[in-house]
């Protein structure tokens, strides 16, 4: 081996070994809608998502925030999981129970996913989503179903490695594509 690849080897190992500490220093934790304190923490988190690019690019309006945890503990199925480094909440998964009709069984949809920008790339995603698949095997859910914006490719490449991938029943017949209407 020569001195340039031995090099090479060790910065990839010492990248690893720092990712896997990173990793290893981010909990998680379901939120708990009638604690103040959790229904703090998941309006917070989802007003960080609101105002990135890639959220609403807005803040949530006030009236939004005050009420989001009282209606989501309503919503049969909905949890939350907030992810924390060194006590610090830096990142928030909200998920909704749906059903497969195909397969006759619940599934669970990640709705939004945030990470505090300072916090990307530190293993806080994958974290999030094995309490969230944890979750979901519990629940008996057949499968995890979420979507993510096409010029998202830093989100994309977190989910493919957690193991999703796009939707297709038949290749000959292409990937689904999620569609909205809005209603208001």
């Amino acid at each position: 081996m020569t001195t340039s690849s031995t090099t090479s080897t060790l910065a990839r190992l010492v990248s690893l070994l720092a990712r896997a500490i990173a990793m290893a220093s981010v909990e998680t934790y379901v939120a708990d809608y009638a604690n103040p304190s959790h229904a703090k923490t998941v309006s917070d988190l989802l007003n960080g998502y609101a105002l990135d690019q890639f959220g609403n690019s807005g803040p949530l309006p006030d009236e939004i925030r005050a009420k989001l945890c009282a209606e989501l503990a309503n919503v049969p199925g909905a949890f939350s999981v907030v992810a924390t480094i060194a006590g610090e909440a830096v990142g928030l998964i909200n998920a909704f129970m749906g059903f497969s009709t195909f397969k006759c069984k619940p599934l669970v949809n990640v709705h939004d996913v945030f990470v505090s920008p300072e916090h990307r790339r530190k293993g806080v995603t994958q974290a999030m989503m094995a309490r969230v698949q944890a979750i979901a095997i519990e629940r008996g859910a057949c499968k995890l179903t979420l979507e993510v914006l096409a010029n998202n490719p830093n989100a994309m490449g977190s989910y493919k490695k957690f193991g999703f991938k796009s939707y297709e029943l038949d290749p000959e017949l292409g990937v689904a594509h999620f569609w909205e209407k809005k209603l208001e």
